[in-house]
């Protein structure tokens, strides 16, 4: 009797991963449209002028609030001060406004405003930001991709300040359980959203009409863009769900989300002074930096390192059915490779041959429609697969510095070969697909490393009253590559292949063949660099460990 009045809703496993959902759901609507416009990066460059620099800024827009404007600073410290739930609901809010200015910024309706000639004039040279070289704009940027830039800054304020919430509501309802299970659950879960945006970005495209394709404005990209805001707005309405679940367990336990103690300025001093903090920091960033800024260009690095044959007009993988029917292939690979981790027995093997098979069907068809999309979506289905093993792994055995430095060995290993080998299948079209194919889901396997043992150790290293602030400050290092990275890669791009622009300026070739012409290899030796650095740096850390005892090596759940 008295177990059942003390128990709570953390307790009770069904209700604390019910609300672990409500979280990963809302976090893969934030994931659809942060890259919503990555599968068309060739269409922004034809039908809006974005060129690779433009569209590389654009992209790196997402984090300038938040590096320059210490923004995610300020959202740590209202988390702290303000608790899990009106810090989830603020952060839905903002991305959804954000996205809005960007969905506007893209469609007809801005063409031929005043705000479009004031975009055309205005913001050319930032004082200050311009001479660091770090301004979120410049001179000669499309109107269109200046005022999208500040749709997405406002956006990357919410995503970001949701990722930190997140985190912060994982520790709070499985802390001393499943943590890192759960933390690589909710990453897991969460990526979908990147097959599902490269999947059905184009798709809604191409729908759109073909009467609009031949109208004197393209809208196929403002669909697109809409569609990722329907998703924000769901996206909210789990903030709000979860904002009464939350509550409800507060009034159980007796905790109170606002802090007693005032937030003071040493309090970040006590997490900056801590080497294993630091440390941690410098991976997160190194890890994102090859992989968030990489999913923004690789639809495009495909499409110019493979060949494609578009199927028959009028054939059943040139049709719109065949979009649909990949996505539930897609879902069924994601939810049998998932429900493997919690099943034994027979109905395990069942359901892992069930994963396997789905995802060959899933691979051939994204060969047999011929995109780079299509076949860069099975991104992180694997991840779907092993990430919650690797999270109970480091739940009950530890060794998660060990897993971050398995994690930077294969990421180096995948962009070398993006970068060297998959050129030569360029006039294979089966052995291009396949090196493309294997690639992707080791890169997205080697990606699961970190939501399975890097945030579950930072409750290990900081106390437990920061832990929102200690979040932020890891997010605020790791948006300054978000930032840095994108734009790097456009400009790399943009000075690797000067033939491409001088070209299309001589009118030898189209704005579309400019969009698939280009050399990836130096911006690829780039992301490969920073997992060299990820592999010194997961060295020192495990050093560190060792020496200080802080437990990073040790298991989550406590034998008892």
């Amino acid at each position: 009797m008295i177990e059942n009045v003390t128990k709570t809703m953390r307790d009770i496993p069904a209700l604390r991963w019910t609300a672990l959902v409500l979280l990963a759901f809302a976090m893969f609507c934030s994931y659809i449209f942060m890259d919503i416009l990555s599968p068309v990066k060739d269409l922004m460059q034809s039908t809006r002028g974005w060129d690779s620099t433009a569209f590389g800024t654009m992209q790196g827009s997402e984090t300038f609030l938040n590096v320059f404007i210490f923004f995610l600073i300020f959202a740590g410290i209202i988390l702290d001060k303000a608790g899990v739930r009106f810090t989830a609901i603020l952060s839905g809010l903002v991305m959804l406004a954000g996205a809005c200015i960007k969905w506007y910024a893209v469609s007809p309706a801005f063409v031929g405003t005043g705000l479009e000639t004031w975009f055309n004039e205005h913001l050319n040279h930032i004082p200050v930001f311009e001479q660091l070289g770090v301004s979120p704009f410049y001179e000669g940027m499309p109107a269109s991709a200046k005022f999208a830039s500040v749709g997405f800054m406002i956006f990357g304020c919410g995503v970001e300040m949701a990722g930190i919430t997140v985190s912060r509501g994982i520790v709070k309802w499985f802390k001393g359980r499943e943590m890192a299970l759960a933390m690589g659950s909710e990453m897991a879960l969460a990526r979908l959203g990147v097959a599902t945006c490269m999947i059905f970005s184009p798709f809604i495209a191409k729908i759109a009409g073909s009467e609009y394709a031949k109208t004197m404005y393209d809208t196929n990209v403002t669909n697109s863009v809409a569609f990722g805001v329907i998703l924000l707005m769901i996206a909210l309405i789990m903030f709000v769900i979860y904002f009464f679940m939350d509550k409800k367990l507060d009034a159980q336990t007796g905790e109170t989300e606002e802090k007693d103690d005032p937030f003071r300025l040493r309090d970040l001093g006590g997490i900056l002074s801590s080497w294993g903090f630091w440390l941690v920091a410098l991976l997160c960033v190194l890890y994102y930096s090859a992989i968030f800024p990489f999913q923004k260009y690789a639809v495009n690095m495909l499409q110019c390192n493979l060949t494609f044959v578009a199927p028959d007009k009028g054939s059943f993988w040139a049709g719109n059915a065949v979009t649909i029917i990949q996505f539930v292939i897609m879902l069924a690979v994601a939810a049998t490779a998932f429900a493997s981790n919690f099943s034994k027995g027979t109905k395990k093997i069942v359901l892992l041959c069930t994963s396997i098979v789905c995802l060959i069907v899933f691979c051939y068809m994204g060969y047999m429609r011929q995109s780079a999309e299509t076949i860069f979506a099975v991104f992180p289905l694997l991840a779907v697969g092993i990430t919650p093993i690797l999270g109970k792994y480091v739940d009950t055995k530890g060794k998660a510095a060990s897993m971050l430095m398995i994690g930077s060995l294969l990421l180096i290993a995948c962009h070398l070969t993006f970068a060297f080998i998959l050129p030569l299948f360029k006039g294979s079209q089966v052995g291009g697909v396949m090196v493309a194919y294997i690639t992707i889901l080791v890169l997205g396997a080697s990606f699961s490393l970190v939501p399975a043992s890097l945030w579950p150790s930072v409750p290990k290293l900081v106390d437990q009253k920061v832990i929102g602030s200690a979040y932020a400050l890891i997010f605020w290092i790791q948006n300054i590559g978000l930032w840095l990275f994108p734009l790097l890669i456009g400009k790399i791009l943009t000075a690797s292949n000067p033939e491409v622009a001088r070209q299309l300026k001589d009118g030898l070739i189209t704005s579309e063949v400019a969009a698939t012409s280009y050399n990836y290899t130096n911006p690829l030796i780039m992301l490969a660099c920073l997992g060299v650095a990820a592999l010194v740096l997961g060295f020192v850390l495990k050093s560190v460990d060792k020496k200080k005892g802080l437990g990073l090596e040790l298991p989550n759940i406590k034998a008892s």
